[in-house]
């Protein structure tokens, strides 16, 4: 049985794991302005609810530059 100091280590691995992934994924995409971008950062570094917001809302906001796709088919050692 776990214990709850396990279950709270586990929980912010959790939940910096996310962070990162919201953050390399703001990186990645175009949101339609450097401000946009900014502001979606800022929000996926609020603890524990800022990347929950960013899946549940930006997520879907962003876009991948045009091109993306293909170059990563095309060129897939780089």
């Amino acid at each position: 049985m776990m214990k709850a100091a396990e279950w709270i280590v586990l929980g912010g691995i959790f939940f910096f794991l996310l962070t990162c992934w919201a953050i390399l994924d703001i990186a990645r995409k175009d949101f339609g302005g450097i401000e946009k971008k900014a502001a979606w950062a800022f929000v996926s570094m609020v603890p524990f609810l800022g990347p929950l917001v960013y899946l549940a809302v930006g997520f879907r906001k962003g876009r991948k530059p045009a091109g993306a796709d293909q170059a990563e088919i095309s060129n897939p050692d780089s």
